[in-house]
């Protein structure tokens, strides 16, 4: 029969990594697995480092979402894969891969989880992660500055130029796909449980 592909989509800092990670924490064993969508990121080895800074990663066409739709259809199908790892630091995928084994649940998450048709057809259950504009840009100032050694002045700047305006067009329109939408993220403890006893029965069949 294949896996579950559970998918995951918000806007940056929306709590979506979060509930997804709560997910995947509380039925954790050989049976789950999960895919970021940000390893999906084009690789750029050919571009310098300040190139590299400048790509738009909030629009689709940073993602490689065939080789995505190729991962998900084979793990469908029983086949392993190598999944891409995305180094942040770097702006650019890591050298290093992951292996990931047939399981009975992938949960996939990323703010354009949703966007490619062929993608969001491969999603057995659809999950929007829907928090305030404000509140996700403080989050990600905080991570960005915390997490990832980026300045102030780049976070904002990133913000108003790419991520604000491609949440408008991209992300945000996705949410009337979702066949459940979770306000406030990883604070909504009900859902989460809600969502990993859906989970469980699955594994356990």
């Amino acid at each position: 029969m294949g896996c579950v592909i559970i998918g995951i989509a918000g806007g940056s800092a929306s709590g979506k990594t979060s509930v997804a990670e709560r997910l995947f924490a509380k039925n954790k064993s050989e049976s789950i697995a999960m895919i970021r969508l940000d390893d999906y990121y084009h690789q750029h080895s050919g571009m310098t480092y300040e190139e590299r800074s400048q790509i738009n990663y909030d629009h689709p066409d940073s993602f490689d979402l065939k080789l995505l739709q190729s991962d998900l259809e084979k793990l469908k199908s029983g086949k392993s894969i190598e999944k891409p790892i995305y180094d942040y630091s770097i702006h650019n995928r890591s050298d290093k891969t992951e292996v990931i084994k047939p399981v009975d649940v992938i949960i996939l998450e990323g703010i354009l989880t949703f966007v490619e048709p062929a993608i969001r057809d491969l999603c057995d259950i659809k999950i929007f992660v829907d928090t305030p504009d404000d509140i996700r840009f403080i989050r990600r100032l905080r991570r960005d500055v915390d997490e990832r050694k980026r300045t102030v002045e780049s976070i904002i700047s990133q913000y108003l130029a790419t991520v604000r305006p491609m949440h408008i067009q991209f992300v945000e329109p996705t949410k009337k796909f979702a066949d459940i939408i979770i306000p406030w993220g990883g604070q909504n403890p009900i859902v989460i449980d809600i969502i990993s006893s859906k989970i469980s029965s699955i594994i356990n069949g």
